[in-house]
């Protein structure tokens, strides 16, 4: 090889490790095939929903940048607990990820018996997206605010009712959760996922709904809904005059769901960072951004594998304990 050769190799080389694009010589000595076929990215949820739309904007960009397709198979049942043991039993090779909300933290607090493990099983890759939750009633309703409604609660002794999306949910969670904290009985009643939930409650069957933004803003709009409270730590952009229930008189009340990103425990750390850089790069593009804020009604970042694996963790912890204290039924 003649020197000027050689030095045009060392110097595409070093352009390629460059630390911009966040790989090490060994992440692209260890694997610089990968992938050489088609990547799966699971979830356990009906084909149209809202996590189904983010796996499949997220895999149209992935595909992207690995240059191969990333084919999206819904895995629906068992709150999510059939695509993730799917994906817990799968060789760690970066060919099966898993798309998972909050909820894959309520499944190991409320189910005896998984073919996994919670935190143990998976390799975190990144968080996707994070959103609140609204607590809506219907117009007319004399609950105009959240404390309105807890006001009522602790004056008659009585039982509230609110809907949700079905036992499990993050919004029946996010429920019991306020009532206990507030110091009020609310009663839950479960529907068929969110539409489900909105019907009820637009015939009158519950006083409330606890909701994603983004399942109750169009009936907000139109006068047929109003919002009493968000759940997470601070408004939210899309109605930044509906306060938080902490600043109702539920203090430190903070709940929010997510959407991240899983692979199968034991994934090689060069095939976990290839994955995170071309994760966050989706992320970061403003159009992807724009689609997905659209779709969840919440922020879009991604974030290191540790943050992921702590708000797994600490949800875990949450949910357990609240599982135990509110007597909520084990599956």
């Amino acid at each position: 090889m003649t020197l000027t050769r050689r030095r045009a190799g060392l110097a595409l080389a070093s352009a390629c490790l460059a630390p911009g694009l966040g790989a090490s010589r060994s992440t692209w000595a260890q694997a610089p095939r990968y992938p050489d076929r088609p990547v799966k990215l699971l979830h356990g949820f009906g084909a149209g929903g809202n996590a189904d739309a983010v796996a499949r904007i997220l895999a149209t960009e992935l595909g992207k940048s690995l240059g191969q397709a990333v084919v999206v198979e819904p895995k629906p049942g068992a709150g999510g607990t059939i695509a993730a043991g799917t994906v817990a039993s799968a060789r760690p090779d970066g060919y099966t990820l898993l798309l998972v909300t909050g909820g894959h933290a309520i499944a190991g607090a409320l189910y005896d018996r998984l073919p996994y493990d919670t935190l143990k099983s998976f390799q975190p890759v990144s968080a996707l997206t994070t959103f609140p939750f609204l607590v809506v009633a219907q117009a007319g309703s004399k609950y105009t605010a959240l404390q309105d409604v807890l006001k009522a609660a602790r004056a008659r002794g009585t039982e509230l009712t609110y809907g949700s999306a079905g036992v499990g949910t993050g919004q029946h969670m996010a429920g019991a959760l306020l009532a206990q904290q507030a110091g009020v009985n609310m009663v839950h009643v479960p529907y068929r996922g969110e539409s489900g939930a909105m019907t009820g409650l637009l015939g009158g069957e519950v006083d409330l709904v606890l909701v994603a933004p983004t399942a109750a803003v169009q009936h907000i709009r139109s006068g047929k809904l109003q919002a009493l409270a968000t759940t997470g730590p601070s408004r939210w952009p899309g109605m930044p005059e509906v306060r938080t229930a902490a600043e109702q008189g539920v203090a430190q009340f903070d709940v929010r769901s997510w959407t991240g990103l899983l692979a199968p425990a034991g994934l090689p750390k060069p095939l976990l960072d290839r994955l995170q850089l071309d994760v966050r790069k989706a992320l970061t593009d403003e159009a992807v951004r724009a689609r997905l804020e659209e779709i969840t009604g919440g922020e879009v970042r991604a974030s290191p594998p540790a943050e992921l694996q702590a708000t797994i963790q600490g949800d875990l912890k949450r949910w357990t304990q609240l599982v135990k204290d509110a007597h909520i039924q084990k599956e």
